[in-house]
C-alpha cells in the first residue's frame, strides 16, 4: 500500500518550501537552485519516467502545477544524480532517461536560417541553438535526440518529433569530416557522421 502524500514528511516539507518558491518564481522566473547548498537529506520516492510522467510512491502525480514547481527546482549534481533542491533541503530522485520531454516543435525557415522552438512536458519553451543544442544518442529503439533545457538538464525529444528532425537533415563538411545534421538557431546540430547516416 502506498503512503498518502499528506503522510510523507519529506514530501510535506518539500511541498511547503515549494509553496514559497512558487510565489517567488511567478514574479521573477526560475529559482536560483545553483546557489542553494543545503544538506543532502537522502532520496525521496519520486521518479520521472522516460515518457516524462512524474510518480510519487509509484502513483502518477496528477497535479500539473505541482509537477511544474518540482521541475523548477531540479538540479543535476556533479555525480550525475538529479535532485530537488530548496534553500533548506536537497533530495535525490530517480530519472529513467531525461528529466524533461520535448513534446511539441515549431519550425520557421529552412537551412541555415531555420529556427526551431520546443515545448516541454512542463511548458518550458526552448529554442534549439548554440546555447540549447540538440544531441543525438543511439538507443534500443533507434536514434534518441535530446535538447538542452537548462543547467545541464535535458529533454528527450518524442519519437514523432525525431522523425521530423531527421527529415530536416542534410550533409555538411565540418573540420574535414562529412556530417549528417540540421541547422537551427544559427548552429549546425550534428546527428551522425555522414557515412553512418
Amino acid at each position: 500500500m502506498t503512503q498518502p502524500a499528506s503522510d510523507d514528511p519529506a514530501l510535506a516539507r518539500l511541498s511547503a518550501a515549494l509553496g514559497e518558491i512558487g510565489k517567488d518564481t511567478a514574479k521573477r522566473g526560475l529559482p536560483p537552485v545553483e546557489r542553494w547548498n543545503p544538506e543532502h537529506c537522502g532520496a525521496i520516492d519520486i521518479r520521472i519516467a522516460a515518457d516524462g510522467t512524474w510518480f510519487h510512491n509509484g502513483s502518477p502525480i496528477r497535479r500539473p502545477k505541482l509537477v511544474k514547481l518540482f521541475a523548477s527546482i531540479l538540479r543535476k549534481e556533479p555525480d550525475g544524480s538529479i535532485v530537488l533542491v530548496t534553500p533548506a533541503e536537497r533530495v535525490r530522485i530517480q530519472v529513467d532517461d531525461a528529466p524533461f520531454t520535448a513534446v511539441e516543435m515549431a519550425v520557421e525557415g529552412e537551412g541555415e536560417g531555420r529556427r526551431l522552438a520546443f515545448r516541454t512536458n512542463v511548458d518550458d519553451l526552448v529554442p534549439a541553438d548554440a546555447e540549447h543544442p540538440l544531441r543525438f544518442a543511439d538507443g534500443a529503439e533507434g536514434l534518441k535526440p535530446y535538447l538542452h533545457v537548462r543547467r545541464d538538464l535535458w529533454a528527450l525529444v518524442t519519437r514523432p518529433l525525431t522523425y521530423d528532425l531527421v527529415e530536416m537533415g542534410e550533409e555538411r563538411a565540418i573540420d574535414g569530416q562529412r556530417w549528417f545534421g540540421l541547422w537551427a538557431g544559427g548552429h549546425f546540430h550534428r546527428i551522425a557522421p555522414a557515412e553512418a547516416a
